[in-house]
């Protein structure tokens, strides 16, 4: 009788267990899909796939609720439209529901499209600690017939940072005489603090020798470049999810946790941005997306 007893006990917990990592996954696809990380569009095909996915135990409440700007008031016009039960969850939705629910996202939260054409100018952004200059660096050491521009900074370097080869790291005198000589291509103050800029002459050296260029800035800069060369490929980097987002920020060390919050901030901001870039590229394995931006590029010969 003792040992009937034990068996359930185990299986319990077990099943709690298995539980509790179900709502910790939903929980943490809430979070992709509340600062865009993820479409709702990528969401639905995951719950119609695979019954046993997190997205497919989503409850239809949850995801509508985990979408940016939809509150409750909103959420309940939206299911009523659908003709959608409150109780259902993604992967319970018959076809006319899901065919209803697909048009309304593409309705409210139009998917990305790539712009057709390739340039041989670069541009890769994305959102604080998402693994710009980590990808960079993999396309500087593995792709040398990319031209990797080295952008000109008011903050100091980071260690293991090399003047002249991940920065040009210039005081703010230099930094206003650059503007003042028209040597910038782009420049903006990012996390409201330091100044960053690229150098127009090497670029422009590098494009008339037939080269590929590749510019890793931020947001503002990438916006600069493109009114200042609109046939330019805009690439933006994303992170797998926002936990692993966080954890990188986390894990480099180089923020207090004031700055650390105030960065994430941002990121939603510049990850809210993305639609206006020309290419998405997912940063889960730094090779892979590096070898993904490079064939982005009209003179990509690999």
């Amino acid at each position: 009788m003792a040992e009937g007893r034990v068996v359930p006990e185990v299986d319990r917990a077990a099943a709690s267990r298995r539980a509790l990592q179900r709502r910790r996954a939903r929980a943490a696809l809430k979070r992709d899909l509340t600062t865009r990380v993820t479409a709702p569009q990528d969401v639905l095909r995951r719950a119609v796939e695979d019954a046993e996915s997190d997205a497919a135990t989503l409850r239809i409440t949850d995801f509508l609720m985990a979408l940016p700007a939809i509150g409750a008031g909103k959420r309940d016009r939206i299911l009523e439209e659908l003709h959608i039960s409150p109780v259902k969850r993604l992967g319970g939705l018959g076809v006319r529901q899901l065919a209803a629910l697909s048009e309304w996202l593409d309705r409210r939260f139009p998917p990305h499209t790539a712009r057709p054409g390739r340039s041989r100018l670069l541009v890769l952004a994305g959102p604080t600690a998402v693994g710009k200059g980590t990808v960079a660096a993999q396309i500087r050491e593995q792709y040398p017939e990319i031209h990797l521009s080295v952008s000109a900074t008011t903050r100091a370097p980071r260690p293991g940072e090399v003047d002249g080869v991940h920065y040009f790291f210039v005081d703010d005198a230099e930094f206003d005489r650059m503007i003042a000589d028209g040597r910038l291509l782009e420049h903006a103050t990012v996390h409201n603090k330091y100044r960053y800029g690229t150098p127009r002459g090497p670029v422009d050296d590098a494009l008339a020798a037939g080269r590929t260029v590749l510019l890793e800035i931020d947001l503002q800069g990438a916006r600069q470049v493109r009114a200042a060369e609109p046939s330019a490929s805009l690439v933006f980097l994303l992170p797998p999810s926002w936990d692993e987002l966080v954890n990188r920020l986390v894990g480099r060390g180089t923020e207090d946790a004031e700055e650390r919050a105030r960065r994430l901030r941002t990121a939603r901001t510049e990850l809210a941005a993305q639609n206006e870039f020309d290419y998405l590229v997912v940063n889960a394995d730094v090779a892979t997306a590096a070898r993904e931006v490079v064939e982005l590029s009209t003179g990509s010969s690999r």
